[in-house]
């Protein structure tokens, strides 16, 4: 029987339960310290001589966007209380490229037509924690990145991101959306690298998503199953979450999960009874709090020989109905390369 002494050897058992750290969703540069503003700014911001072309409206206590002075290409209106977008805010903003309109209460039916839509060259437009119910219109071709994170979007119709090719990020977190409500809205999304459909009310994955995908995060959701192919399609897709959702056994067909693409697998907090079936090439997998009583090597590895074997290094089982004494005899030369296996 294979020696527990192995885990503890090498430092395998543990009880941490943070598996990966999230970056702040919400980050923009602050203005630097002390420094006169320029004379062209507007009075509310500053637009330090260091940086003339950012202009710092941030944390003051705003309820309206002040004019946006021609030459800035940078715009921080985060953490105010702003609620409405008027007309001709943006009329000489013509070079914009970021808008950061996070932690507002900006509502959709407040946000005027020939300002947003206006921004021909925006590259980065985040609007997260407001009160969206359904995403600006008529949005910059020049698009990379696009945050909506903790909104109220019901609704969004699929020619939102139509034209896109350089849309990489697209974040979609703690919304209402739903399966049907995005049908077709990400097909024409050809640079697309990152997607975050988490904390919302999706019952599948998102279907028509670009074959450029490297992560899909769709945690905290109703999902109940994968589509039989659905991986296959995303021959780059590296990080796929699908933590805290109710998939069941029989609702992840045979070899969904076994790409070689795959790196990071998320499926804890489920409701799965057996552990799925895998590549070789995956290195974490995150299987706590299922409902999981036997350990079958044959999913991770079909067999193990010098160079058969998983490159498993993170493997949760904790919160499950096994133990270390459910490991095979073989498991030592599956799992040669794991660093960290938890159980309870």
């Amino acid at each position: 029987m294979f020696a527990l002494g192995f885990f503890l050897l090498t430092g395998l058992v543990c009880q941490s339960l943070g598996q990966y750290d999230y970056y702040d969703e919400y980050y923009v540069p602050s203005a630097p310290l002390e420094e006169p503003s320029s004379p062209h700014c507007s009075q509310e911001c500053e637009c330090p001589f260091s940086f003339p072309t950012a202009m710092y409206c941030n944390g003051r206590d705003l309820k309206f966007i002040p004019i946006v002075p021609s030459g800035i290409k940078y715009l921080y209106l985060q953490d105010n209380h702003i609620e409405e977008i008027k007309a001709g805010v943006f009329d000489n903003a013509t070079d914009l490229r970021w808008l950061i309109l996070d932690n507002n209460n900006i509502t959709s039916d407040k946000i005027h037509g020939g300002t947003v839509d206006k921004l021909k060259k925006l590259e980065k437009l985040h609007f997260s924690n407001n009160r969206l119910t359904k995403p600006p219109s008529s949005l910059s071709k020049s698009l990379d990145e696009l945050k909506l994170i903790g909104n109220q979007l019901s609704s969004f119709p699929a020619n939102t991101l139509s034209g896109m090719e350089n849309l990489t990020t697209l974040h979609l977190s703690k919304n209402k959306l739903t399966t049907e409500s995005i049908t077709g809205a990400f097909k024409s999304l050809k640079s697309l690298v990152l997607l975050d459909v988490s904390e919302n009310k999706l019952k599948k994955l998102p279907s028509g998503v670009p074959p450029s995908l490297l992560m899909l995060y769709a945690d905290h959701n109703d999902i109940d199953g994968i589509p039989n192919g659905y991986l296959a399609k995303l021959p780059a897709l590296q990080y796929l979450r699908v933590s805290h959702n109710k998939l069941v056994d029989s609702g992840i067909p045979a070899g969904v999960f076994n790409v070689s693409s795959l790196l990071e697998l998320d499926l804890s907090f489920n409701k799965l009874k057996s552990i799925p079936e895998i590549s070789e090439s995956l290195e974490h997998l995150y299987l706590q709090v299922n409902e999981i009583n036997k350990f079958d090597l044959a999913n991770i590895c079909k067999f193990s020989s010098p160079v058969n074997y998983s490159r498993l290094r993170t493997l949760r089982l904790d919160g499950n109905n096994i133990t270390h004494r459910s490991l095979p005899d073989d498991t030592a030369n599956c799992l040669r390369q794991a660093s960290e296996i938890i159980f309870d």
